[in-house]
């Protein structure tokens, strides 16, 4: 049959221009390819020739990705364009198909405008990508054109009283609509960049973020097509494919998704949460300042989830039309021309053809998957967000937190570390599963709606069901929680035991004491397995109902259907579109006990995390009042963090008239008192609020730019000394004064109307250098354990180095300075520990630097070095001030001040020549012990330069062993780089190829015969589960094949049998899966615990008889892990396979 684009028909009318040219609807249709052929026209050789040959050149990294304004409307709008002309086209197939001659006319144009309407989206991409919006006016005459031409068309169908009952005229006027809208969106772009009609364009620079090559996450700055199908990562999971990645190829994050930007929109919604709702404290704070900082995004995730759960209705809608469709004879009709002997569908003719209703389908389920990944994403990313922000303000509270809250059992170090490792862990998972609290309650009324409508009032039983067992499931999504509960408490004693076993392992080991101490472990772990007995029984019921309501909500409704209502409809299409709702409907049934978990994780999370930031911080020093002064009464002083401030030198001033009474609290203004760095007067020190004080009537002055040292018998007070002048004590009486930086480095205060004696204290301190007695080490390099993220200054720190002696030490270790040290530099010794913990405070740009009993751990030669290279030559010749602890006496004459202290209390102070007029018996003890050092030292010496000179031949034998040593270790560092740059990489091989032979450990954990019931089981259930659907579809055909006296005859007695048989079989076959679903449940839980069992008890015994050489290499965090996290993992895994 020829074909003609206006109709095959020889006498059609088609042609006639009679009553005018627009009044041809052919003409109009062929009016409406213009704009199309334009757009391909004018827009393929800009994107073949301008792109074309540079596509695959463009780095993923382009420095001009920029959005125009209306982004993501544009694509919205697109997308919805695009979804118009498919129904268009596929009306305009259906319309043609109902006459015998063909007319193009009626789908060909609206395939021009999807091919126009996807160059126009790709066209629009290559520009913005490359931020050239001048090509866009392409677009704004393809628009203009677009709309002017289907507006004609529109009003033509008016004309030709064609309305709402044709769908073609719905369609049309979709089109109006959205080519209008684009046209606005491409005006809008020029009022905004004013690129064209202006003459000065406005230039907009791409995201900061893009500028940075490290950053390689690009979903907030790709198109929204590449969001919804995250297609940019393409490349980047083709890599990965090929070879493991490590952190160097994943990149930075953008500066939205980073921990200090989430953790500053944090601290700005907890002060607009204190101005807005005063009196507003605890947990109900933090959930609103949560909502504040994170609502809209969560607004967001449960937006498109509510649209996802929405779509995932279409499908048994469309189900339903299909079986229908298949099931019945197509209705015949007499088409009635409608404009120039062409027939348009309905709406309903339209929706009740099988294959429109299988595109509809799919584009649904496509739709719905795209937002429900939306919705994930969304909550995930801001669950991750809020997690990091939480965290880092943990980490800023314990940099505040008071000494006494971890030294007096308040607070414990493994608290923190559960809110910062479980508790910020709950609340990112509360937010994931956040979006499930509203789409629940839609999804399960707008299932039930949907069933009433398809099976009428035997949809009330089935949610009859439903409603009656949610009960059920929330009380025992209770007591799973109390289980877990009881559960993390004996794992938290086990792990606390094992902890403790693990820190002691060497005097373990000496002793003999290993199977004392298993022993004390296997008996906690019991404890913790019985509960965890509890805790899999609950689950297995909850898994149990999850997978057993469904198919009992199924049976009831179906046999009541055909046993009360008799003469209801019970075809494929009723049968199987009410099966998939019921499908639908386990969702919500089998996320509310998870649901209900995380919320109450998260609101006792919450709870304890309230707790945390309200404890007590360093409390605010306070001075005694002064005179006030015109702009306001007199202040107090009050604890800040240090600010930063450029050091200057200052010179080096004479304090020793610094002595005497002090007749006031308030710092006196003479010149010697401006040469001091810290007053205490009159301070009273305790380390708890209530306790008695450890440091009693404290009154002392340290000079600015010289050498403090502070001497004492062991226990009477020095290192509290330091931690009260740092704040970290319990102030009852008494003032602290700072003025460790000239009046000519203070910053000028913008408002000094309002200066408090706090702010002038602070901005007068600077910062602080502090070494502690025990060296406190990161987990990293030496290089970072020294510059402490400072600036790296390599002749600084080669300085450094040298001073501390820790050169050698650097040679011997596999990568030099660049070795990780391990937890708490456990691969260090401990001398080696405290001159890296010295150093690092040797290097800071300090003011003042204390340094509390730096030689503790080191001996006599490497002290003597220290103090001459590192204490004189490196701090106090650069005028810093230096307070240094010590019990090594033989330094106090290098000291230009000196405390002495005596149980807690200030004995003397002054200079040593003030010690030796004024306190004669104290100066000659400290004399004497000076004397007897000096005689240790120089047996030292002599022992060590016996031992240090070999024998000739011994020499001879050395030196060559130690060439040969050289060229060996020159080799090693040449491979260690690769070495380090492949070891994470390894590490995910290893990773790749651990799952095969770690499942089949775990499998074999069970024993034979638990599994083989459990395959079998499994196996039987599904065997089960499919026969339930095969025998739904016979029973529903069954119906169909009836005649229709016998569909009538309701007391027919072959009727009457043949329903009863079905039903029957049909409620054994679910009653059968019912049982079968308890077995499953209880077998894989059963099994989880068997297993879980036998691989801690192995786990245990393989760690208390490893040699002492696994522990001085492998860090204690790494075997703890293994302990908590994945014993947790092994004892609760099991109930995600049920």
């Amino acid at each position: 049959m020829p074909l003609a684009f206006c109709g095959s028909e020889n006498h059609s009318a088609a042609y006639r221009v009679d009553q005018g040219v627009l009044n041809n609807g052919c003409f109009v249709d062929a009016l409406n390819v213009v704009p199309h052929v334009f757009l391909l026209f004018i827009t393929f050789p800009i994107l073949f020739i301008g792109w074309g040959s540079q596509s695959s050149k463009v780095h993923i990294h382009h420095s001009t990705w920029l959005h125009f304004p209306g982004h993501n409307l544009r694509w919205i709008l697109t997308f919805m364009l695009l979804f118009v002309l498919v129904c268009e086209i596929a009306e305009g197939i259906l319309s043609d198909g109902v006459t015998e001659s063909h007319h193009l006319h009626l789908y060909m144009p609206a395939g021009m405008a999807f091919m126009a309407a996807v160059t126009s989206v790709v066209y629009y991409h290559n520009i913005e990508t490359s931020n050239f919006p001048k090509l866009l006016i392409a677009l704004l005459v393809y628009w203009t054109l677009a709309f002017i031409t289907k507006t004609i068309k529109f009003v033509k169908f008016l004309d030709h009283a064609i309305g709402f009952s044709q769908l073609r005229f719905c369609l049309t006027g979709l089109l109006v609509i959205l080519y209008g809208m684009l046209l606005l969106v491409e005006v809008n772009v020029i009022r905004v960049r004013r690129y064209i009609f202006f003459k000065t364009p406005r230039e907009v620079k791409p995201p900061e973020d893009l500028q940075d090559l490290g950053v390689r996450f690009l979903q907030p700055f790709v198109n929204l097509l590449s969001k919804g199908t995250y297609w940019w990562m393409n490349a980047f999971i083709k890599t990965a494919h090929k070879k493991p990645i490590d952190l160097r190829a994943i990149g930075k994050l953008p500066i939205a998704m980073r921990a200090l930007t989430n953790y500053q929109r944090l601290c700005e919604a907890f002060d607009a949460q204190r101005k807005d709702i005063q009196g507003t404290q605890g947990a109900r704070a933090i959930w609103q300042a949560l909502s504040h900082a994170f609502g809209r995004r969560l607004v967001l995730s449960s937006t498109f989830r509510i649209l996802a759960d929405l779509l995932g209705f279409a499908g048994p809608l469309c189900i339903f039309g299909i079986v229908d469709h298949l099931g019945k004879e197509n209705d015949v009709f007499q088409p009635k021309t409608q404009f120039l002997g062409v027939y348009f569908v309905s709406s309903q003719e339209f929706l009740a053809n099988a294959y429109v209703l299988a595109v509809l389908l799919f584009l649904a389920l496509l739709l719905q998957r795209t937002f429900l990944q939306a919705s994930y994403y969304v909550a995930i990313e801001t669950g991750i967000n809020l997690r990091g922000a939480i965290q880092t303000k943990i980490y800023n509270k314990i940099m505040h937190l008071s000494t006494s809250n971890l030294s007096m059992g308040e607070m414990t170090a493994g608290q923190i570390c559960n809110l910062v490792a479980i508790d910020t862990n709950q609340l990112m998972w509360f937010f994931f599963l956040c979006p499930n609290l509203w789409a629940m309650p839609v999804q399960i009324i707008v299932g039930v709606i949907l069933l009433y409508y398809i099976l009428g009032v035997s949809a009330l039983i089935g949610a009859a069901v439903i409603i009656l067992l949610a009960p059920v499931q929330y009380f025992v999504a209770t007591k799973l929680s109390q289980a877990q509960r009881s559960t993390l408490e004996y794992s938290n004693e086990r792990l606390k035991q094992t902890n403790e076993m693990l820190r002691g392992i060497k005097l373990l080991k000496l002793y003999a004491w290993e199977n004392i101490f298993r022993t004390r472990v296997e008996t906690t772990r019991r404890k913790e397995m019985t509960s965890l007995r509890a805790f899999a029984i609950y689950t297995s019921i909850s898994i149990f109902m999850n997978t057993a309501i469904p198919i009992a909500a199924v049976l009831i409704t179906f046999v009541g259907h055909v046993s009360f209502f008799k003469e209801a409809d019970f075809s494929p299409s009723v049968a199987f579109a009410s099966l998939s709702l019921f499908h639908i409907l386990v969702t919500p049934l089998f996320l509310l006990s998870s649901v209900v978990r995380s919320t109450v994780k998260a609101l006792v999370s919450v709870q304890k995390l309230s707790e945390f930031l309200s404890s007590a911080e360093i409390r605010e020093e306070q001075c005694a009042p002064h005179e006030p002064t015109p702009q306001g009464p007199a202040s107090k002083y009050q604890a800040v963090p240090l600010r930063v401030v450029n050091r200057k030198r200052p010179a080096r001033e004479d304090c020793r008239g610094l002595t005497g009474p002090l007749q006031s609290l308030v710092p006196s203004a003479d010149g010697d008192a401006d040469n001091c760095c810290v007053q205490i007067m009159g301070g009273y020190f305790t380390w708890t609020p209530d306790g008695i004080p450890t440091l009693s009537n404290i009154t002392i002055r340290i000079p600015r730019g010289q050498l403090t040292m502070i001497v004492g018998q062991v226990g009477c007070g020095k290192s509290s000394l330091l931690l009260a002048a740092l704040g970290e004590m319990q102030k009852v009486s008494g003032a602290v004064f700072w003025s460790s930086l000239p009046d000519s480095e203070i910053g000028e205060d913008p408002s000094p109307e309002r200066e408090t004696a706090t702010d002038l204290d602070i901005r007068k301190r600077g910062p602080v250098a502090y070494a502690s007695q025990k060296p406190w080490l990161l987990n990293a390099t030496v290089e970072e354990n020294i510059i402490f993220e400072s600036p790296f200054n390599k002749q600084r720190y080669k300085m450094v180095i040298e001073a501390c002696s820790l050169q050698p030490d650097i040679d011997i270790l596999p990568h030099g300075d660049q070795t990780q040290i391990g937890e708490r530099g456990i691969n260090l010794s401990g001398g080696q520990r405290q001159r890296i913990s010295v150093a690092r405070a040797l290097y800071q740009h300090a003011n003042v630097v204390f340094l509390d009993d730096p030689f503790s751990a080191l001996d006599i030669h490497l002290s003597d070095h220290l103090m001459q290279a590192g204490i004189l030559e490196l701090l106090r010749d650069d005028k810093r001030t230096v307070v240094l602890v010590t019990h090594k006496l033989q330094y106090l004459p290098h000291a230009d001040w000196i405390i002495a202290m005596k149980d807690g209390t200030i004995q003397r102070e002054g200079t040593l020549k003030d010690f030796q007029r004024s306190e004669c018996q104290l100066f000659e003890h400290w004399k004497t012990l000076m004397n007897r050092q000096d005689q240790e030292l120089e047996k030292e010496t002599v022992t060590e330069r016996k031992a240090t000179e070999p024998p000739q031949g011994l020499s001879r034998a050395m030196s060559s062993r130690d060439g040969l040593l050289q060229d060996e270790e020159e080799e090693e560092e040449e491979a260690a780089e690769s070495e380090e740059d492949d070891n994470l990489s390894s590490m995910l091989h290893q990773r790749a190829e651990i799952p095969w032979r770690a499942c089949a450990k775990y499998l074999s954990s069970a024993g034979i015969l638990l599994l083989s019931l459990l395959v079998f089981s499994q196996l039987l259930k599904h065997m089960v589960l499919v026969a339930i659907d095969y025998w739904l579809a016979k029973w529903t055909d069954s119906a169909l094949t009836l005649t229709p006296a016998a569909r009538n005859c309701s007391l027919s007695q072959e009727c009457t049998l043949d329903q009863t048989v079905y039903a029957m079989v049909f409620t054994v076959l679910c009653s059968l899966g019912i049982v079968l679903c308890l077995v499953t449940s209880v077998t894989v839980e059963w099994t989880g615990l068997k297993v879980a069992k036998r691989l801690h008890r192995s786990l245990l015994n393989r760690i208390i008889l490893a040699p002492m050489r696994f522990f001085e290499t492998t860090p204690l965090g790494s075997i703890l892990n293994r302990f908590s996290s994945d014993c947790n993992t092994i004892d609760q895994g099991p109930a995600a396979a049920g």
